[in-house]
C-alpha cells in the first residue's frame, strides 16, 4: 500500500518540541480524521505533511515519492493544504481567489484557458458558492472563507488533500455537506486527511483516524475500532460512551456530564 507516509518527524519551534518522533500513514483514496486536544500538535503535523514546513528530522513520501524532494510545481500539482484561516487580505473576488488553485499549471504570465475556467467554475459549483463568485473575498464570514479555500483547493486537482479543520466556522448543515463532499472527493481516488474537532463529526463520516496527544501520534487505525472509550478517556480526560447510530450504524460519540 502507498498512499501518504510520514516517518520520524520531529518540529521544533523556539526551543520547544511540537512534534516528537512522529509515525503516520494515510491510506490512498481514504478520508481519514486527525484528532485530537488542543496544543497536540495537529496543524505543525499537517503543514509537515503537505511539504510546507520541513521537519527538523523525518521524512514525508506519497505514492512513494519524496515530497520534499519534489519541484515545488510539482508538489503543487500533487498536494493541496487548507489551513485554518488562511487568506488574502488583497482585494480579490471569490472567483479569483478559487482561480488562485489553477496556478501551478499556468506559467507566470499565462491567462487561464478554457479548460482551467471551467475547473474552477465547476469547483465553485461543487461547494455551492455560486451565490459569492462575484463578492470580495474580505468582506465574507468565516465560514464563507472557509468553503471558498475548499474550493480553491479542489480547482487544484490535487491528489492529496490535507485540510485543518475544514469543518471551522461553519454551521451545522455546512458541516455535514463539506464533510459529504470530502467523502466524495475520497471515494474518487484522493486520498484526504482532515484536522477535525468534533468528534463525532469524524466518527460519523471518516474510515480512519490518527489520534495526537502532546506532539506524539498515540493510535491510529480503523475509525469503528481506535476511538474507544478507554481512548478518548486517556487523551481528553472525559468520560463518553461510544454507541451505534441507529440509521448508519456509524460511531457516535455520547459525552457524560464532569
Amino acid at each position: 500500500m502507498t498512499g501518504l507516509a510520514g516517518r520520524n518527524i520531529v518540529i521544533r519551534a523556539d526551543g520547544k518540541l511540537l512534534v516528537d518522533g512522529v509515525d503516520c500513514s494515510v491510506a490512498p483514496g481514504s478520508l481519514t480524521a486527525l484528532i485530537g486536544p488542543n496544543g497536540a500538535g495537529k496543524s505543525t503535523l499537517l503543514r509537515a505533511l503537505a511539504a510546507v514546513e520541513r521537519p527538523a528530522e523525518g521524512d514525508v513520501s506519497f505514492n512513494d515519492a519524496d515530497l520534499f524532494g519534489l519541484k515545488r510545481r510539482e508538489r503543487a500539482q500533487l498536494v493541496a493544504l487548507v489551513e485554518q484561516d488562511a487568506a488574502t487580505e488583497l482585494p480579490l473576488t471569490v472567483e479569483a481567489v478559487v482561480a488562485l488553485g489553477r496556478s501551478p499549471y499556468l506559467s507566470m504570465w499565462e491567462a487561464p484557458d478554457a479548460t482551467s475556467t471551467g475547473i474552477v467554475t465547476q469547483a465553485i459549483a461543487t461547494v455551492g458558492i455560486a451565490d459569492l463568485a462575484r463578492r470580495d473575498f474580505t468582506t465574507l464570514s468565516g465560514g464563507e472563507r472557509q468553503r471558498v479555500l475548499l474550493a480553491k483547493a479542489i480547482a487544484q486537482q490535487p491528489s492529496l488533500l490535507l485540510l485543518d479543520e475544514p469543518t471551522n466556522h461553519l454551521d451545522i448543515a455546512a458541516q455535514l455537506s463539506t464533510l459529504d463532499l470530502l467523502s466524495s472527493i475520497a471515494g474518487s481516488g484522493t486520498t484526504v486527511l482532515a484536522a477535525l474537532h468534533d468528534l463525532t463529526l469524524a466518527a460519523s463520516w471518516c474510515d480512519s483516524v490518527i489520534v495526537m496527544s502532546a506532539g506524539r501520534v498515540v493510535a491510529a487505525g480503523r475509525m469503528d475500532v481506535t476511538l474507544t472509550p478507554a481512548l478518548i478517556r486517556e487523551v481528553y480526560g472525559v468520560d463518553a460512551a461510544v454507541l451505534e447510530h441507529p440509521v448508519t450504524g456509524r460511531p457516535v460519540i455520547a459525552f457524560s456530564r464532569p
